[in-house]
């Protein structure tokens, strides 16, 4: 049974049926993963888990662990003999080789095989891009041949690769002659933020995918009118190409803990939630379904509520909003350097950046609790303070060291998640209703959850809206792209930055997915490596082990 396996990795058939999942509905990648049949959804015959979000404090340097603590939390849940199961995003090949590293956890509270999610895992990612680059690929061919009414000027759609690059955003496509194609200025997004990324983590069924995928918006013709990608003729083909990547995988824990890892947005430039379908399969198979949303509650929060839950219908029981001593230290004014050394009063200083998210959760109406992701270096002293703030906003708080006891090291946080998640469920609030104008709505976003103090709308991102409103676009709801490392749109501004104003420079129309972009800032939907991308550490060892990806 999960919970508390010291040795090495169950076979998967093993894993599906602590979920009672039988074998006829897996499809096995080899002894410890599998992709499971949508079919699964409604044999189980069981009523609905309670879904749980595990959120974070805006992150820093210093990490804040938010999946480490989704997956340990996970793990407790079974050691007080609750079944629970994971479900989480895949990693993107981009931050593993750029500044993060690998997305699967860390020490005892670990999704495993981790070098395989890490990287190549079951093929979603490549099938992603795939479909994104079929449609690319009959966008040039149309305009090559110019058989469709389709403005090269105005192509709104790109193709995308699974890795960060910058110089790759903005690119001209077509040259060398009329043999090469139509010259056109184009660029490429990372894959999880493609809307084949988010239209896959959106959809119900294979049949809602091929509708979605219809529906996307590739660009204008001549007379401003819209070019929907069911005109390109490829949309079935894209669709065959999704086929296997729609159904979710399955893994386990270090402690044999069912996972469900699918899907991979971004929460900075995309809506950062794993797939419906896999959040759907871990309610259908077990009491407590541990999802988390990408980045901290401003982004990913946000998104998860008004954008995946409103969409799917989900409704969360409870809310855990995960913070760092360390975290809460360079919130506080602390260097990185520096933050290994006792300092109560920056952790005092800090805890106004965790009194924001707190402030911003309250907004959807669920219970909402703190776990504290331990450190080694962290002091009884430092733990109380932030014990005590939470005790004077009535908010339930657990100190947790998922890193080096795994599921033993959070029983406490299990038994106050289940408390919390067991009051009578009402409907959660959604931050907007869908029928106000785009404006108001970007105007919400930005000052309940980010606390601005007003918002600028370029000229550009105007006209876009506006054009949005002309074509029908209005009442769908909005996914901000901004920064993560601020509450603001200025990654430099830890804390809580008050009185400032955002500006949103660009928006995006992502019919399929069905939302609109708002892009803030700096913020790019292609990132880039930094100096020493983590791609450097990562060999292959004498004996083909996978090395230095961490």
């Amino acid at each position: 049974m999960a919970g508390t396996n010291g040795g090495g990795l169950r076979p998967i058939v093993d894993v599906a049926r602590d979920l009672d999942i039988a074998p006829e509905f897996l499809e096995p990648y080899g002894r410890d993963q599998a992709k499971v049949h949508l079919d699964a959804l409604t044999a189980s015959g069981r009523p609905a888990g309670k879904l749980i979000l595990v959120s974070a404090i805006t992150p820093t340097p210093a990490g804040e662990g938010k999946t480490t603590t989704s997956i340990g939390l996970a793990q407790g849940m079974w050691r007080i003999g609750r079944r629970a199961a994971l479900a989480l995003r895949q990693p993107s090949m981009g931050p593993v080789f750029g500044r993060k590293g690998g997305a699967t956890g860390g020490g005892l509270s670990k999704v495993e095989p981790s070098n395989k999610i890490n990287l190549q895992f079951t093929g979603d990612f490549h099938a992603i891009t795939a479909a994104n680059n079929l449609l690319s690929a009959a966008i040039d061919n149309r305009l090559y041949f110019r058989d469709l009414d389709l403005d090269p000027t105005r192509i709104l759609w790109k193709r995308a690769l699974d890795m960060n690059d910058r110089s790759l955003r903005k690119i001209v496509i077509g040259l060398g002659g009329h043999s090469q194609g139509v010259p056109r200025e184009s660029g490429f997004d990372i894959t999880a933020a493609s809307e084949v990324m988010a239209i896959l983590c959106l959809s119900e069924s294979l049949a809602d995918l091929r509708q979605r995928i219809d529906r996307i918006l590739v660009g204008f013709g001549g007379d401003g009118s819209p070019v929907l990608a069911s005109r390109l003729g490829v949309t079935g083909a894209m669709t065959a190409i999704l086929k296997e990547a729609i159904l979710p995988n399955l893994v386990q824990t270090t402690e044999s803990t069912p996972a469900f890892v699918h899907g991979g947005p971004f929460a900075n430039i995309a809506h950062g939630c794993n797939s419906v379908l896999a959040t759907r399969m871990a309610l259908a198979t077990a009491d407590y379904a541990v999802t988390e949303a990408g980045f901290a509650f401003d982004l990913g929060g946000e998104k998860f509520f008004d954008l995946k839950c409103r969409s799917a219908g989900l409704n969360p029981a409870a809310v855990v909003i995960v913070a760092t001593i360390r975290a809460l230290k360079m919130h506080g004014g602390v260097a990185l350097s520096e933050i290994t050394k006792p300092d109560p009063a920056a952790v005092e200083r800090g805890l106004v950046n965790l009194a924001a998210h707190l402030d911003s959760a309250a907004n959807f109406g669920k219970p909402t609790l703190v776990a504290i992701n331990q450190f080694a270096a962290d002091t009884p002293e430092e733990l109380e303070l932030v014990h005590a703030f939470c005790k004077s906003r009535n908010v339930p708080c657990s100190t947790a060291n998922v890193f080096g006891k795994g599921g033993a090291g959070t029983t406490d946080l299990a038994e106050k998640v289940v408390a919390a998640a067991s009051v009578p469920e009402t409907p959660f609030q959604a931050l907007y209703p869908l029928d106000w104008p785009a404006e108001r709505k970007i105007e919400r976003i930005a000052k309940a959850m980010y606390g601005a103090a007003g918002v600028v709308i370029q000229q550009a991102a105007e006209q876009k809206l506006r054009k949005a409103t002309q074509l029908g676009y209005g009442q769908l709801p909005i996914c901000m792209a901004k920064t993560q490392d601020s509450l603001s749109d200025n990654p430099k501004l830890r804390g809580r930055p008050q009185g400032f104003t955002l500006n949103v420079r660009d928006v995006e129309i992502a019919a399929g997915a069905g939302f609109l972009v708002a892009l803030t800032g700096e913020i790019m939907r292609m990132p880039g490596l930094p100096l020493r991308p983590a791609a450097e550490r990562i060999d292959v060892d004498a004996e083909g082990n996978i090395i230095g990806l961490t």
